[in-house]
């Protein structure tokens, strides 16, 4: 294909409609135009840019975009053209060479990433066809991570109403959205209803939801301490507003329990079943990373469906660009500042703090060197990204030889 003519197209993708130019190898415009989005016109975009450019393969020609997923790359890519990204920032800097003065306009942008394309292939990123239970794993994480982010929404505003008249409630559970207490509001709802309730129906809720850690006569007792004095109408007004957050929040919770369980199903069906070679197991992917202390359900969803291309490449300098855990240096002269890098992904870099917060609480080392950081002088969360820049040195290692996490091996013991 090197012997090949080839051909250069910038797409400026929208919502409704992406502009797309088409250059030749030395630059030379051949063809610019407008599609509509949809399965129509992304099918007519693909068949113009073959029409167009004259190529006898689809892979004569290169596409470059900002956007690396969706619709617009996955038809190309099953087209056969040969599809690149672009960060958005690279894209603005890339800009300055055809205008100094900061215009922009969807034919420009479309125009400059062709050129760039053309002249500084090592600046963009080829992308290929994802694997799809990456794809369907993505989306559930990133649908576990919204539920999650709904369902503190709904406790923190229930917590609110339960704080203007019944208090009491709040010292029994952190989790206002565990289902043991939102049975107990419904069983309880109100100061009156505490002071007249048996222990012996507190006792059966307790044993449905195989509550130990308190007994009912601590929950009366809490219940039925002297309640808070409010305006005639406040309980009732509170306590319906109560129960419109519960029906939302016992809906949230059979969604995000569906989450998690989808997310254990797709983490399991990336693990091949293909045997190896007799007498011998090479440790998967999925299996090395589960191994490492601190990554749970969550964070291993999110690194196999945020880094997958990282991973599989092995890329130490990309994942940690990608998660946020190396910092950006900037040096002239005499003066040299280190900051924290701002451009990564921001679920990989979520993912990483509760991974190093995680470990620091399970790992010993991780601990030390937790504590380390922090005698000299250095914030809590750049400690916390000093412990997961570490992990990600240890997870290339272990991928590249398929291996599991062994902290008492001596090859792991890293300096702190």
């Amino acid at each position: 294909m090197t012997d090949q003519k080839q051909f250069y197209a910038g797409v400026d993708w929208a919502s409704e409609s992406h502009h797309v130019f088409l250059t030749d190898g030395d630059g030379r415009k051949i063809g610019e135009r407008v599609f509509r989005h949809g399965g129509e016109g992304l099918a007519e975009l693909a068949a113009w840019l073959t029409a167009t450019s004259g190529a006898t393969e689809a892979g004569q020609i290169q596409v470059a975009i900002e956007v690396p997923h969706g619709p617009v790359v996955e038809t190309l890519i099953e087209r056969g053209c040969q599809v690149h990204a672009i960060n958005p920032k690279q894209m603005d800097r890339f800009r300055d060479r055809f205008t100094l003065a900061g215009a922009k306009d969807d034919s420009r942008d479309a125009e400059v990433m062709a050129s760039a394309l053309r002249t500084d292939r090592r600046c963009f990123r080829l992308l290929a066809a994802a694997d799809p239970v990456v794809i369907e794993l993505r989306e559930w994480s990133r649908m576990a991570e919204d539920l999650g982010a709904e369902r503190n929404r709904l406790t923190n505003r229930m917590r609110e109403q339960l704080w203007r008249y019944f208090p009491a409630l709040l010292e029994l559970e952190n989790d206002l959205g565990a289902e043991w207490l939102l049975d107990l509001w419904e069983a309880v709802p109100t100061p009156a209803k505490a002071a007249r309730i048996r222990a012996a129906t507190i006792a059966k809720l307790l044993k449905r939801n195989r509550i130990r850690r308190v007994d009912a006569t601590h929950v009366l007792a809490v219940l039925r301490t002297p309640p808070v004095k409010v305006a005639a109408g406040t309980t009732e007004a509170a306590s319906a507003h109560i129960a419109t957050l519960i029906a939302r929040i016992r809906l949230v919770n059979r969604q995000l329990k569906q989450a998690h369980q989808r997310l254990d199903t797709l983490t399991a069906r990336l693990v091949p079943t293909e045997a190896t070679e007799p007498g011998q197991r090479k440790q998967h992917d999925v299996e090395i990373l589960a191994s490492l202390p601190g990554v749970g359900r969550i964070v291993l969803a999110t690194l196999l469906a945020e880094a997958f291309d990282a991973l599989q490449r092995r890329d130490h300098a990309a994942l940690r660009s990608l998660t946020g855990v190396a910092p950006v240096t900037k040096r002239s002269g005499k003066s040299c500042i280190v900051i924290r890098r701002q451009a990564c992904h921001d679920r990989l870099a979520n993912a990483m703090y509760h991974w190093a917060r995680v470990a620091i609480q399970h790992d010993s080392r991780s601990r030390l060197k937790y504590a380390a950081l922090r005698s000299q002088g250095h914030s809590h969360g750049r400690a916390l990204r000093s412990v997961a820049d570490r992990f990600v040195n240890v997870a290339c290692a272990m991928l590249k030889t398929g291996t599991t996490f062994n902290p008492s091996l001596a090859e792991q013991k890293l300096s702190c």
